[in-house]
């Protein structure tokens, strides 16, 4: 459940930021940077916490209730606004640990509550009452007016903000009505009643069928595989994780899967999904006129914005997501954009993006409350990272995790041949600019954001020769040492 505007597009449709055309580039009065001020009668709204609101129940919000809680502006002063029935947590267990078979010890909450993912204290509802912070849940905020700086949710409460945080994050892409994608069966993964309701459905199933061969691709059907069950994955491209993967590791990876029994068609379309006599889904109808059958389907083919009712205080066309500045700030003062939904500048690529990923949502919530809140004034500067976990349950032979770092662009070379450790690093113009590392260690883990954090000049025909990923780790351990000694 990670992507770069959707997926890992670090290299595609993103724009540059430039400083002089955007409005939110302006230095905005030191007294926007904390929150705006303002007077109200007590009954007139719905919360009684309204210095500050955050708008999401995700990632985002559960890093940035604990940001508040550190500098002591949390007690009495904020409150969350989440949809869900549950505190944050951390939503990359529902593709991973979650989904494992009852005897293979799943990950249930309490157990992965916020902050737990970066080793931080456990943040379950009783947590957010001790630090006085209220939240509303099940109540998704429906309307926003920026001028009266109230919001209105589903529910119909008003509320109040003095600072106002949108951590709204996505919504899966949704296959249309009109060819299946609402069948009893067909499943979509984003939250924890999506998550048991896939459960439920693994439990009884035979056959199913995966649609996207991404993160949620991959991570579901390595779950269903745990399950014993007959997995197919399709999709449009003609290999696994496109926008990431270079082709010679995609092949490595469906390798791996098949191995397993899962079964692959690529570069398939589908022209809808097809009911049986009880009215669930029996089988996806390709474009070709074929069939497969399925006694579940689950749709993995990306994600969108979770924007609405937020247009009115800017968005960015191009990458989508609610256009903010360095310090996160969105075009109408006292508002804030975080985590999946923010169009932030990507300081050192020099361009804007939208990011997908837990990493982000961490992080960019912690500057945006440390800028809000401090005298902070430094811009946001990440180093974009994604990796995946699959196959971990009990029982199989082989745990496989990677993690890449940086941007992948220009040339690559590809080291190892994955068993079971396998790297490839892209170099443009000489500079490795980033490196992705299957099944590394925690100190060569370690190594890969500062390879791609400093973008050592490197020998291409060098690094080829390398026969180990652990020589060609020491080759660019040694380039990195060149510029850490200039």
């Amino acid at each position: 459940m990670a992507s770069l505007s959707n997926s890992l597009q670090l290299k595609h449709g993103l724009t540059s930021w430039c400083p002089g055309s955007s409005s939110l580039t302006r230095r905005l009065p030191s007294s926007s940077i904390r929150f705006r001020s303002f007077v109200v009668a007590a009954s007139s709204f719905s919360n009684d916490n309204r210095e500050f609101v955050i708008v999401g129940g995700g990632n985002a919000a559960g890093y940035a209730a604990r940001t508040f809680v550190e500098h002591g502006m949390a007690d009495g002063k904020l409150c969350i606004v989440s949809k869900e029935a549950y505190a944050p947590y951390e939503r990359p267990a529902l593709t991973k640990g979650y989904l494992f078979p009852l005897d293979k010890k799943p990950a249930r909450l309490p157990g992965f509550h916020t902050c737990v993912g970066s080793g931080g204290e456990r943040q379950t509802p009783e947590w957010y009452k001790e630090k006085g912070i209220e939240m509303i849940y099940e109540d998704p905020v429906t309307a926003i007016d920026t001028e009266k700086q109230t919001l209105t949710t589903n529910s119909g409460k008003l509320l109040k903000y003095g600072s106002l945080i949108i951590a709204t994050g996505c919504t899966a892409s949704r296959f249309p009505d009109k060819i299946g994608g609402n069948l009893p069966g067909v499943h979509y993964i984003r939250d924890v009643a999506d998550a048991n309701s896939l459960i439920s459905s693994l439990e009884k199933a035979q056959k199913v069928v995966i649609v996207g061969g991404g993160y949620i691709g991959m991570e579901v059907a390595a779950a269903a595989v745990a399950w014993k069950l007959d997995t197919s994955i399709i999709f449009p491209e003609n290999q696994l994780l496109q926008r990431l993967f270079t082709p010679s590791l995609a092949q490595r990876y469906e390798e791996l899967y098949k191995e397993y029994g899962v079964k692959f068609l690529k570069g398939a379309s589908i022209k809808n999904l097809e009911a049986g006599p009880d009215g669930r889904v029996a089988a996806v109808k390709l474009g070709d006129g074929s069939t497969v059958e399925a006694d579940m389907v689950v749709i993995g083919i990306g994600a969108k914005p979770a924007v609405s009712p937020f247009e009115v205080v800017g968005l960015n066309n191009t990458v989508g997501g609610i256009q903010v500045d360095g310090l996160f700030r969105t075009s109408v003062p006292g508002i804030f954009a975080v985590g999946d939904v923010a169009a932030f500048p990507l300081k050192m690529y020099d361009r804007v993006a939208r990011v997908e990923h837990v990493d982000h949502a961490r992080r960019s919530a912690q500057h945006c409350v440390k800028s809000l809140l401090s005298a902070q004034t430094h811009t946001y500067d990440y180093l974009p990272y994604f990796y995946s976990r699959v196959f971990e349950y009990e029982g199989s032979p082989r745990k496989v995790w990677w993690q890449f770092f940086g941007d992948n662009v220009g040339e690559t070379v590809e080291i190892g041949n994955f068993d079971p450790k396998i790297a490839t690093f892209w170099i443009d113009s000489g500079k490795l600019k980033g490196v992705l590392l299957e099944s590394g260690n925690a100190e060569e883990f370690k190594l890969l954001p500062e390879l791609a954090r400093n973008q050592p000049s490197i020998d291409k025909a060098k690094l080829e020769k390398a026969s180990l990923v652990e020589e060609a780790l020491e080759i660019a351990k040694a380039s990195l040492q060149v510029v850490q000694k200039a």
